[in-house]
């Protein structure tokens, strides 16, 4: 794997921050971008390929990418490059790498350290993600649980489910799925709900993965049509909502907490479909509908949320929280 330094590779870039176009910020981002395709990469690239590299990120830049996206964007340039590139194969997709380390602290606690490739990260994000959701006490009040020991708790619990198989085989174990998106006209642009982006002979090879669930989504990655319209929506229409929505539309609860909504009421003639259904937690659905909150699907194809006046008297449209804060996401970056 090949690492760059800040010499001539990127003199373009240093000319831009030296004219003040560009952040400190956002040099760092790019030189930090260059280096994940450097890494990612099985044979060095030409002198030409990483201008070409360059150009693309500086590009980002000065269009007013954040740095987030910055290195976003690199990520897929250098997948894209590994897969071109004799023995390529992205870091993060490189199984070979794979560790993981027990062992004792000083006052006897157990330590546990590794370093997973992104689909087995995937799959242990996932149960961890299922199981580690807050739980209210009995008298209703919150789970007084911080998340590490929510995430400490879910763990446990995935061991004692193998402990609890017995004599069955470990693969009788029900399996936590994972989601997997694949744009309908880039598939070299499929990301893991918490992974990120992918190469296209991972996505080959995941696919064949019977703990993944695979989502086709357009361009603005709104998931396509995946259920016939009933009273309630079908597994594989939350699942299509979980996609394109992420958490509740209007505070961010996970959505693993949310529960599907009819913009318009299905008691008024609204479909069960993926163009009139939202994620909201409990919550956030009562304020829809008791407390004055409306929602609407914009023309992007996302729901935005219009609020009751003792709110802004203006009733001013809000996109959905995915789209208001999706730095904050797990696989925004």
């Amino acid at each position: 794997m090949q690492r760059i330094g800040t010499s001539a590779v990127v003199e373009r870039t240093l000319k831009h921050a030296a004219d003040g176009a560009i952040s400190g910020e956002h040099v760092d981002a790019i030189v930090r971008g260059l280096n994940q395709i450097g890494l990612r990469a099985g044979e060095a690239p030409t002198a030409e390929t990483w201008a070409e590299f360059e150009g693309d990120l500086l590009a980002q830049v000065l269009s007013g990418a954040k740095p987030a996206e910055v290195m976003a964007r690199a990520h897929q340039l250098g997948d894209h490059h590994s897969s071109d590139t004799e023995g390529g194969r992205p870091a993060k997709e490189d199984r070979n790498l794979n560790a993981l380390d027990i062992g004792r602290t000083d006052d006897g606690r157990v330590a546990v350290s590794g370093s997973l490739d992104v689909v087995v990260g995937e799959k242990l994000a996932t149960a961890i993600e299922k199981l580690s959701a807050p739980v209210p006490q009995p008298d209703g009040s919150k789970d007084p649980r911080e998340a590490p020991r929510r995430r400490a708790d879910a763990l446990e619990m995935v061991l004692d489910m193998a402990a609890d198989a017995g004599e069955r085989s470990v693969t009788a174990l029900p399996a936590a799925l994972i989601n997997l998106s694949v744009p309908a006209d880039a598939p070299d642009k499929s990301a893991l709900a918490f992974g990120g982006s992918i190469t296209h002979s991972t996505l080959l090879e995941t696919s064949c993965d019977g703990v993944v669930v695979m989502t086709i989504v357009d361009g603005e990655r709104v998931p396509l049509d995946m259920g016939r319209s009933k009273r309630l929506f079908t597994a594989s229409q939350r699942r299509a909502l979980f996609e394109r929505d992420r958490c509740c539309i209007k505070c961010g609860a996970p959505a693993s907490r949310t529960q599907a909504h009819h913009i318009a009421h299905w008691s008024d003639g609204g479909a069960t479909d993926l163009a009139n259904g939202c994620l909201l937690c409990a919550s956030c659905h009562a304020d829809v509908h008791h407390n004055g909150w409306d929602v609407y699907m914009g023309p992007d194809a996302h729901p935005w949320l219009i609020p009751p006046e003792v709110v802004d008297r203006r009733r001013r449209p809000i996109p959905a929280y995915n789209r208001r804060f999706a730095d904050e996401l797990p696989n925004a970056a």
